[in-house]
């Protein structure tokens, strides 16, 4: 009996022992876990791996400007609000960083569209804070570098349909949204109440500056995205005209350069945009990845119609493996 006892407790013991091992090891694994969830009451893209231990306070700048018109830091809240943006996207690392190195391959796309429209160049950082210069898709199913839903998209002249999509061209969604901010200009004579609106509608910012009395950005009472929305926009044009200032060192060789290609004017239907890459010396990966836009592996053109699609040369013509024939 005495020795059955002792058999049991034996047992008792180890099995014990096997679930503190197993607690000790789910606690560890969750720490690890815990370690890359969003931190802080903004809820931002600061995981803890990312933040640099040797954190030092942000320096405002004395003045600023957004397309010419004074930001007005001298009262209080307007400094403090510029300041968490600033700080929020100096530690966003990894996102800002992939960011800044994007501004090189697609401001120099943007900034001439604008110049030719009338749009002030500092509305590329609008651009940023919309889409992180990606062909992004958000919940609302707003589309491109501007995020443009599809009735707004066609309003300003976008085509859109099941095998073309002018919000994925960025030449062409560009200029759909100089023409919008301009008209939200035309309406409120600001162009920051433009960009605000930009955010929440035209309609939103005319009602709140009615109820509200007031006529400028910065004396309105916002939900809080676009209560944000303007001084994000602004924290990035100072971080990416300065990116050393806010602590990021990007190489000569390190920003994306532009893309290479080749226009070649479509005039009639294109049943197989294999074929058509094939014939044109390139894959269909790389035909969708230059042209996103082509939403189909198809390509209907009526008469008196026509498509400019970019074909990449020089290194970026590259491909991996060799393309067969049928």
């Amino acid at each position: 009996m005495r020795t059955r006892n002792l058999l049991l407790a034996c047992g008792l013991a180890i099995i014990l022992i096997g679930v503190s091992a197993a607690i000790t090891f789910s606690l560890a694994q969750s720490n690890d876990e815990q370690r890359e969830e969003y931190v802080g009451t903004d809820h931002e893209y600061l995981a803890f791996d990312s933040i640099d231990h040797d954190t030092h306070d942000i320096e405002l700048p004395d003045a600023m400007t957004f397309c010419g018109e004074e930001v007005p830091l001298d009262l209080f809240y307007v400094r403090e609000q510029l300041e968490r943006e600033i700080i929020v996207n100096s530690y966003r690392h990894s996102a800002t960083l992939l960011l800044l190195k994007r501004t090189t391959r697609w401001f120099p796309v943007m900034e001439p569209l604008m110049e030719k429209y009338g749009l002030p160049e500092d509305f590329k950082y609008l651009s940023m804070i919309e889409s992180e210069l990606t062909n992004a898709v958000s919940p609302a199913k707003a589309v491109g570098f501007w995020q443009f839903i599809s009735e707004t998209g066609k309003q300003y002249g976008l085509e859109i349909n099941k095998e073309v999509d002018m919000r994925y061209n960025v030449e062409k969604e560009t200029v759909a949204a100089c023409k919008y901010l301009k008209d939200s200009y035309r309406k409120f004579g600001s162009w920051t109440l433009a960009a605000a609106a930009y955010n929440c509608g035209n309609g939103r910012i005319t009602k709140v500056l009615e109820e509200q009395r007031v006529d400028s950005y910065y004396d309105m009472q916002l939900p809080e995205e676009t209560q944000r929305y303007m001084f994000r926009i602004l924290a990035l044009k100072l971080i990416t005209e300065n990116p050393e200032k806010y602590g990021y060192q990007i190489s000569d060789n390190g920003w994306y350069p532009p893309y290479e290609t080749k226009t070649v004017t479509v005039t009639e239907s294109i049943p197989s945009l294999v074929d058509f890459a094939y014939e044109q010396g390139t894959n269909y990966k790389m035909l969708k990845y230059y042209n996103p836009w082509l939403r189909s592996n198809t390509l209907t053109i009526s008469a008196g119609n026509s498509y400019d699609i970019k074909i990449p040369t020089g290194k970026f013509a590259k491909t991996h493996g060799k393309m067969r024939s049928l």
